[in-house]
């Protein structure tokens, strides 16, 4: 579509929803593996400066005990590579953030640093998509630090703290690998073949949708997983399975060979700890696995390296799409720190990291996330209130309170945000009672203040600072389904195309249709922006599919019956 059409469009005013927001959803599939990682990576660095009388320095051993939290989607090959970027990026943010409080005490140049720091890191975890927690844990360690006393002499053996204990979190992270080395694999695949099934069953755009993205996301699972065993080739045919019953558009009917039930059945079968199922092969299985192992091959030369850094590089250019929702984050976070002072607040901070964790992907994301954080942050001073006679009985109490709070908060928050924040907030309270004991009314009516404070500047933040770039990662993704899906249509028409061509020109329009359609749920949730292109959105994805179904055709994994007006 061109761009003058899209100009043409007149803008839209979204409605911001209210009923849901706080509804429970079921808990996630593996809540327990951040929940016991933190738990395990906290636990063990409390202890031993327990044992040394020096609980004062937990602050700075929890900043690397905190990156237990990342990459527990991701194959262990990746999650290794993953969570040491997470653990140097909390390093040089902690630097930064102490360095800077040892220099100066000056309110209003801490809370301009740590809305810089705040920005960076959402630029940082948006672009590489580094998945939850996200950028909120950096932003409440460094926010942390800013306010916390310091001398220049201290900064570099409390950041070798943060890196000891970093180092530990990383060992727990990637040390399940020696047990159950293709339990993300299997993961990532049991999913496609639910997502699958629901398809199946359920036909429409969004469960087609959706089981795109989870076939999308098993392939990625796979190729980024290492090299090749026997396991993951079972689980490669698996997800072939998945696609069969993705690849027939819903109104040819189920999918021969491919039935729900079965789906569902293997799904299972793949979570358990036993050997992955073996169903009978899936037609075309063999070329189409040749053409995984030839961009699995590619992903290791060099060529493939440059690929991918040139992909983070276009991330953070000046056309990305995470840029404006960085402005945001600078703009509200400096805003609530200010307005926080102003007010007399004894922990600007607070602010600081409230509005860093309204900000998400548009308005109405953060919206809900203002919301949430509003309800599960006056709830936890509740809890706080409660928990905190207790702590205060003797050291070994509070560190227990603190582990036990962190549990919680992996184990609930996945149910909604709202519910897990209950659990951060008195956490995030009681770390303070390291440092010496403080005024619990003071902590409470400080912590309710900037809560307040940090959603509602947040939100008038997101509100000013507009997103007009939603729409054009909409034309932009567009283009490019359009370019993919002439690519498959060619290579599927050449008949000298190989295996590896077919695989590829079909996964790149997978990937094409599932960004599509993630610009597109972006965009339709953004304030003050141009109208979507809702039918051509549509005509994208529906002559997408049906370029994926005659892909398939071409390949063998299904059999269409002849067109009659429409494929």
């Amino acid at each position: 579509m061109s761009e003058t059409a899209l100009r043409s469009r007149k803008p839209s005013v979204h409605r911001l929803p209210v009923t849901g927001v706080l509804r429970l959803n079921s808990p996630a599939e593996i809540w327990y593996k951040p929940a016991l990682s933190v738990v395990v990576a906290s636990a063990v660095p409390d202890l031993l400066l327990y044992s040394l009388g020096r609980l004062d320095l937990v602050m700075y051993t929890m900043a690397g005990s905190l990156c237990a939290l990342y990459g527990h989607h991701l194959p262990y090959a990746r999650r290794a590579h993953a969570v040491l970027r997470v653990v140097l990026g909390m390093a040089a943010g902690l630097a930064v953030a102490l360095l800077t409080a040892s220099l100066t005490d000056s309110a209003a140049v801490l809370i301009a640093v740590g809305a810089l720091l705040a920005a960076v890191q959402k630029v940082f975890c948006d672009a590489t998509r580094i998945g939850p927690p996200g950028n909120v844990i950096f932003a409440f360690v460094t926010s942390a630090a800013l306010f916390a006393p310091q001398e220049p002499g201290q900064v570099p053996g409390h950041v070798a703290l943060m890196l000891a204990a970093g180092a530990f979190a990383w060992l727990v992270t990637a040390g399940p690998a020696l047990w159950h080395r293709e339990g993300p694999e299997r993961l990532a695949t049991a999913r496609a073949l639910d997502a699958a099934a629901a398809y199946a069953e359920h036909p429409g755009a969004r469960s087609r949708h959706a089981a795109a993205a989870a076939v999308q996301g098993a392939w990625q699972s796979l190729l980024a997983s290492g090299r090749p065993t026997p396991v993951r080739r079972g689980l490669e045919r698996l997800v072939v399975h998945a696609e069969r019953a993705l690849a027939v558009p819903a109104a040819d009917g189920p999918v021969p060979g491919a039935r729900p039930d079965a789906l569902r059945r293997w799904a299972r079968e793949t979570r358990a700890r036993g050997p992955v199922p073996g169903p009978p092969p899936a037609p075309g299985t063999v070329e189409q696995l040749f053409g995984i192992d030839a961009e699995r091959t590619g992903r290791r030369m060099r060529h493939g390296r440059r690929a991918a850094r040139r992909r983070l590089l276009r991330a953070l250019g000046p056309g990305s799409p995470v840029l404006p929702v960085a402005v945001r984050t600078l703009v509200g976070c400096a805003l609530a720190g200010y307005a926080s002072a102003a007010l007399g607040v004894g922990h600007p901070y607070w602010a600081i990291v409230t509005a860093a964790s309204v900000h998400q992907a548009n308005l109405t994301l953060s919206w809900s996330r203002g919301l949430q954080r509003t309800v599960g942050n006056l709830l936890g001073v509740l809890v706080f209130a409660a928990v905190l006679p207790l702590a205060r009985t003797g050291a070994p109490a509070l560190v227990l309170c603190v582990l036990l709070c962190g549990f919680a908060a992996e184990a609930l928050i996945t149910r909604n945000y709202w519910l897990g924040s209950v659990a951060v907030t008195p956490m995030a309270l009681l770390i303070l009672e390291f440092g010496g004991v403080q005024p619990a009314a003071r902590l409470i009516e400080d912590r309710a203040l900037d809560t307040l404070v940090g959603v509602a500047v947040g939100l008038v933040a997101a509100v000013v600072v507009t997103n007009r770039r939603a729409s054009g990662r909409v034309e932009r993704a567009l283009d490019a389904a359009g370019e993919a899906r002439d690519r498959a249509e060619r290579t599927a028409a050449d008949p000298a195309a190989g295996a590896p061509a077919l695989e590829a020109a079909r996964r790149a329009l997978t990937a094409a249709l599932v960004e599509l359609r993630d610009a597109g749920d972006v965009a339709s949730g953004e304030w003050w922006q141009r109208a979507l292109p809702e039918e051509e959105l549509l005509a994208a994805e529906q002559a997408g599919h049906r370029t994926l179904a005659a892909t398939a055709q071409r390949q063998g994994l299904i059999t269409l019956p002849p067109a009659n007006g429409a494929v």
